[in-house]
């Protein structure tokens, strides 16, 4: 979909229509877009940038904060569309979706008159547009979608050589996965076009990206050998971040802060009913100095009291507390899922030595009835709102 949640701001607000519309956070607090319309793009604001830089470069944007309950509905009614076409549908995000025709459009099919038909009726039943790229995988058809935006059409050849042709003159950055970081390591070596990385070895891009030189490479060609998923695969991490509307030294504030969310991502684990193995912190300095850090959570678990704890040592070994520096945005995650059967919280196996039979019983106890006191809170939480019960 193009510009997806400011394209549902202007649909719902004819006014807005041909306006420069950001959706995201408003313009003088600390957050970022999520997503800009077209006519914001031309002054070079996309997403992720800060709101109050956006602001600077389109003083006279719609600033809106967004509806993304009603965004979800939304997208709901584009899914149903895609999928109306084929069963064989792989939904990647809100607005975002692979299809795959094969077996679907009959010898005489065409997919270009299929993608036609989904556009036309993006546009005519929900007012809004939608770019589609057609090709013989799904890294290919991700890339060409992105070429034509908005409401474009893209068709990527089918013959090998073909593809290689079309995919040479485009900038290393189109190819999925290739980020800041890699992009730099690229240009170190002069390495700027999918055309140069297919002149270059296998054996040199592994030396210089590691594993994922063979991938890059592959990919370069135009290589891609996945299949659409119909069934939505199991998320691998879930994390939560709070910025503050002004860098907080604070340590206090910023301790309360993390358990918030430290909170927000456990009551998520129990929803999809698994257990983190690894909790992650984050911090985001005044200068925008990012860093890490992490520990395994043994045994794993989806415990507010047990995640609180990791998350608080997480904090107490930064030093943060002796030698406070200005907090920008702090946050959580919990990576290393495993799934969990909600009735038997436990990962222990009956130990041969009493003692310790003991200290597992003891254990698994206390897992109980964090289970249980975690699980009467999501409910009251579900039924008055977060701000029904919170620990003191």
């Amino acid at each position: 979909m193009d510009a997806f949640f400011a394209a549902v701001e202007q649909r719902d607000h004819p006014e807005w229509r041909g306006k420069p519309v950001i959706v995201g956070a408003p313009p003088h607090e600390r957050g970022v877009v999520s997503t800009a319309s077209y006519e914001a793009r031309v002054y070079g604001v996309h997403s992720a940038m800060p709101s109050r830089e956006a602001y600077r470069r389109c003083p006279h944007a719609i600033f809106v904060s967004g509806n993304h309950h009603h965004y979800s509905e939304v997208s709901k009614q584009v899914m149903a569309i895609f999928q109306s076409y084929s069963p064989k549908l792989e939904q990647v995000s809100v607005d975002e979706a692979f299809l795959d025709l094969t077996g679907v459009l009959g010898r005489d099919g065409h997919a270009v008159e299929t993608a036609q038909s989904i556009q036309a009726r993006l546009r005519n039943e929900l007012q809004l547009t939608g770019s589609v790229g057609i090709a013989p995988n799904m890294f290919l058809a991700k890339l060409a979608s992105d070429l034509h935006k908005p409401d474009g059409l893209t068709v990527v050849p089918e013959a090998p050589e073909e593809i290689a042709a079309f995919l040479a003159p485009m900038p290393v950055g189109r190819i999925w996965g290739v980020g800041g970081k890699t992009n730099e390591v690229l240009a170190k070596y002069n390495l700027r076009t999918i055309g140069d990385l297919q002149k270059t070895s296998v054996e040199f891009l592994e030396r210089i990206l590691g594993n994922y030189g063979p991938r890059l490479h592959e990919l370069a060609f135009g290589i891609d050998d996945r299949e659409v998923q119909t069934e939505a695969a199991p998320e691998k991490s879930m994390s939560q971040e709070y910025t503050f509307k002004e860098d907080c030294l604070d340590y206090a504030l910023v301790r309360t802060k993390l358990l918030e969310q430290c909170e927000l991502v456990a009551a998520r684990l129990r929803r999809h009913e698994v257990l983190a193995g690894c909790a992650v912190l984050k911090l985001r300095f005044q200068d925008f100095r990012t860093i890490t850090r992490q520990m395994p959570v043994k045994p794993p678990s989806n415990s507010d009291r047990v995640l609180r704890d990791y998350s608080q040592r997480l904090l107490d070994e930064t030093g943060l507390a002796n030698h406070p520096q200005p907090i920008r945005l702090v946050g959580f995650g919990a990576t290393t899922l495993t799934p969990l059967n909600p009735d038997t919280p436990t990962l222990y196996q009956p130990s041969l030595f009493p003692e310790e039979n003991q200290q597992t019983e003891q254990h698994e106890a206390d897992l109980r009835k964090d289970h249980a006191i975690d699980r009467a809170v999501d409910e009251l939480r579900q039924r008055f709102g977060r701000k029904a019960i919170r620990r003191g």
